[in-house]
């Protein structure tokens, strides 16, 4: 975590997006788990919670690519089988209750701006479809295998958290891999 507040308070909001969702955060919540003092939130998110959400969703958006740009790009079945592997702790979080930070953004209130899970949703499949041409698949076909593995996540988050389950992700994942072209 962070040593700074702003930094500790934005890390608490993604931990809190991913229990709890934009609803249920608080910022009771994120003062508690950041160490922050009250008079910390409007000094440094003059924006409110609307801000601090953006910048959550953000910032766990730029943690998640770059993860995905460091995954290796020797043939595309491997990277797709590294994404899977790479992403399955998350899913199995999900199973427990947890989530996901910029889902959660992307699904709340209208009132918050959604540019921010937007652009890492964006940034996710960009990421995946540069590993994927760089192990070479056309661009196209690279992007559109990209969209379709950020969208097995994200459905599994959701699958796997309400059948509190493994189970939904694991058989995404023989698809997965069966549409890789050989």
């Amino acid at each position: 975590m962070p040593n700074d507040t702003r930094g500790r308070m934005v890390e608490a909001a993604v931990t809190a997006l991913r229990r709890n969702g934009v609803a249920g955060m608080s910022f009771t919540e994120i003062l508690a788990d950041s160490g922050a003092a009250r008079g910390a939130i409007y000094h440094h998110f003059p924006g409110g919670k609307t801000q601090l959400v953006a910048e959550a969703a953000a910032l766990n958006g730029g943690q998640v690519r770059a993860l995905l740009e460091e995954l290796p790009a020797t043939d595309p079945r491997q990277v797709v089988e590294d994404f899977l592997t790479l992403v399955r702790p998350v899913v199995i979080e999900s199973s427990a209750g947890c989530g996901c930070a910029v889902a959660a953004v992307a699904v709340a209130a209208d009132e918050l701006p959604h540019e921010a899970s937007a652009a890492a949703f964006a940034s996710w499949v960009d990421a995946l479809t540069g590993r994927l041409a760089t192990a070479g698949l056309p661009t196209e076909v690279a992007r559109d295998l990209a969209t379709t593995l950020i969208t097995l996540l994200e459905g599994a988050h959701v699958l796997c958290r309400a059948a509190a389950s493994i189970e939904p992700f694991d058989r995404v994942c023989r698809t997965a891999m069966a549409l890789v072209p050989a």
